[in-house]
């Protein structure tokens, strides 16, 4: 019986998407479930996967092809005797990977895990024409992350196993002495070009303008020594800046509903809820997931929560409802080592919050001069319909509730 393999439903408000490669040939057996072919949006990459087992007949769209909902991509002959791979390529591909003594004792669990591998590492991997099998995850439920396969390359680098770069740009070119200058034009990515139309239209949409405060962090800091240890054998999460700036900004947020607000036409949308997005980068971009509710989350739950959402980025797995929504967001350029900068709103959204490095300064206090650990923080508001009073007033909040952080516990 013939089966058509389709583009799934995509999620609203995307129209399209890029077929980005096919896992699979013409005439390969596949298992109901494998991952036959990866699609990406501009914002998150789908896996397509086989309705049943059989032999892929014919593959009707190519890589790099735009495609929309419900296209034929190919046609899957069904037949549970042609998901079985042949002796003969199976002691082929034994002879080629190393360790393969080690194949017959570990398939089970490659052919029980094959098709949870996120986009980002199955890439890797073909890149590399490296079996799962040979990979021991580290990811939760033993899944298999791009830093487990970067890892067992380095470890068999004497196999002739070369370690390739976990960013999508092109590897760079060795040019002899002499020798003419190379280039070589990429197309954007989808997620790279989503990025960039949205930048612009922020700047063309809204009124941004910064304004800039500084926090001292020594409290913050010292509760962190004081209590990392405890915190993580009690919630197995690690105790980070971030749920302190989350908290802090939700307290402040509720201070100046307006900052939590966003602009739809010619009205303003107040929210009485808090989610948060928190950007985090990724091999495929900048991506910013959302906490949803952080005013209802202990600390322990929005540490746990971000966590959860960066590995997500890391291995590809991001979903539509993890980028949805959100009615403020949170970058921190400090994790690269910016100590200022101006971000750029998320669109609707009408203010974002920069996080910045912290860096040990002389400080006047109280007539003395002490060194303190301190941080540049930005905050970037739509001019439209935030005053410059409430932007610095919510900062100057922020700073109070993190140089103090018994008012967060006391919501002061």
């Amino acid at each position: 019986m013939n089966i058509e393999i389709k583009v799934p439903q995509l999620p609203e408000s995307v129209t399209d998407a890029t077929l980005l490669a096919w896992h699979k040939k013409e005439g390969d057996a596949v298992a109901r479930d494998e991952n036959l072919v990866d699609l990406e949006t501009d914002k998150v990459v789908l896996e397509v996967a086989a309705p049943s087992s059989g032999t892929l007949q014919e593959i009707k769209i190519t890589g790099g092809t735009t495609v929309t909902s419900g296209q034929v991509l190919a046609i899957l002959l069904e037949g549970d005797g042609a998901a079985a791979q042949p002796a003969a390529n199976a002691e082929t591909q034994s002879a080629a990977q190393p360790d393969a003594k080690n194949l017959e004792a570990r398939a089970p669990k490659s052919a029980e895990s094959a098709h949870k591998l996120s986009p980002s590492v199955r890439r890797l991997l073909e890149e590399h024409d490296l079996d799962a099998v040979f990979v021991s995850g580290s990811g939760k439920d033993g899944r298999i992350t791009k830093a487990d396969v970067m890892s067992y390359l380095k470890s068999h680098a004497d196999e002739n196993v070369t370690p390739g770069d976990l960013t999508p740009a092109v590897a760079a070119v060795n040019v002899p002495p002499g020798a003419g200058r190379n280039e070589q034009r990429v197309p954007m990515t989808r997620l790279r070009a989503r990025v960039a139309e949205r930048m612009v239209e922020a700047q063309h949409s809204a009124a941004m303008l910064t304004t800039f405060n500084e926090i001292d962090l020594t409290k913050v800091i010292s509760l962190r020594k004081r209590y990392r240890e405890a915190f993580e054998k009690e919630y197995g999460e690690r105790l980070g800046f971030m749920s302190f700036f989350a908290k802090g900004s939700v307290e402040a947020l509720k201070k100046f509903p307006v900052v939590n607000a966003s602009v739809e036409d010619s009205d303003i949308i107040y929210h009485d809820y808090y989610d948060i997005g928190i950007a985090v980068s990724s091999d495929r971009g900048l991506m910013v997931p959302i906490l949803r509710d952080v005013d209802r989350q202990s600390f322990a739950e929005i540490e746990g929560n971000i966590a959860a959402l960066a590995e997500k980025a890391r291995d590809g797995t991001m979903t539509m409802e993890d980028l949805t929504g959100g009615t403020f967001t949170i970058t921190n350029g400090g994790i690269f080592g910016s100590l200022l900068s101006t971000p750029i709103l998320n669109p609707p959204q009408s203010a974002i919050l920069g996080m910045h490095a912290i860096q040990e300064r002389p400080m006047a206090i109280d007539g003395e001069v002490l060194v303190r650990p301190m941080m540049y923080v930005a905050l970037t508001y739509d001019h439209r319909i935030i005053d410059g009073r409430e932007a610095v007033q919510f900062l100057v909040s922020l700073k109070q509730l993190l140089e103090d952080p018994g008012r967060l516990l006391l919501q002061l």
